[in-house]
C-alpha cells in the first residue's frame, strides 16, 4: 500500500509555509519602509508579498482536498485505487495484461539538479482485453493520460520511493504481468 495522501499533506504544509513566510517577509519589508528604489519599488514588494502570502494561505483554504486519504493498494485480487472523496477504481489481475511503472527525471541543469533530482513516478496498467474500459468506467480519466497508448496511467507525484513498494508488490502477487521501470527521458521546467 502507498499513501499519496499523506505525502500531498506533507508537500503541501511544507510548500505553503515556505512560500507564507517569504510573503509576510515581503509585506513586513514594505511596511516597516525597508525596501528601496521608491514607492514604485514598494509597490511591487507588496504585490508580491500578497501573491505568495495568497499561495501560503491555499494549504489550509483547500486542506479538505488535500488532506483527503488517497491510497494505492495491491492484493491478492489487484490493484485499486482508494480515494473515498474522488475517484476511486479497482483492476482485477485477471483483466490486466501488463502493469509497469513509468518514470521521467528533471535534467541537471545546475549544480543544485545534481543534489536534488526530482523524479515524476507513474503507474500504467493495460487491459488484457477491449471489454475493459465498458466495464470499469470509473477509470476512464486515467484512459490514454499522457503518452501513454491503449493503456491507463495513473500520475502518483515526484516520490521515488514509490517504485520499489510498486515492484516488490508486484513481484509479489503478479509477477508475469510486470513490464518493469520505463525511463521517458527528461523533463524542464515546472511540473
Amino acid at each position: 500500500m502507498i499513501d499519496v495522501g499523506g505525502d500531498a499533506k506533507v508537500r503541501a504544509l511544507i510548500g505553503g509555509s515556505v512560500a507564507g513566510v517569504i510573503g509576510l517577509i515581503a509585506i513586513f519589508s514594505v511596511l516597516t519602509g525597508q525596501t528601496t528604489g521608491g514607492s514604485g519599488s514598494a509597490v511591487v514588494v507588496l504585490v508580491l508579498g500578497l501573491i505568495f502570502l495568497f499561495i501560503g494561505l491555499l494549504p489550509i483554504i483547500a486542506w479538505r482536498k488535500v488532506s483527503r486519504p488517497r491510497r494505492l493498494v495491491f492484493d491478492g485480487f489487484g490493484v485499486r485505487w482508494d480515494d473515498p472523496q474522488g475517484k476511486p477504481w479497482a483492476a482485477p489481475w485477471n483483466e490486466l495484461s501488463g502493469v509497469g511503472i513509468s518514470r521521467t527525471q528533471q535534467r541537471r541543469v545546475k549544480l543544485a539538479d545534481y543534489l536534488i533530482r526530482r523524479t515524476m513516478v507513474r503507474l500504467d496498467l493495460f487491459p488484457a482485453d477491449p471489454g475493459f474500459r465498458a466495464r470499469h468506467p470509473d477509470m476512464e480519466h486515467l484512459w490514454e493520460f499522457h503518452t501513454v497508448k491503449n493503456g491507463y496511467r495513473l500520475p502518483l507525484g515526484s516520490n521515488p520511493r514509490y517504485i520499489p513498494v510498486i515492484e516488490h508488490a508486484m513481484r509479489q502477487y503478479r509477477p508475469a504481468v510486470y513490464l518493469g521501470i520505463r525511463d521517458e527521458g527528461f523533463m524542464v521546467g515546472l511540473v
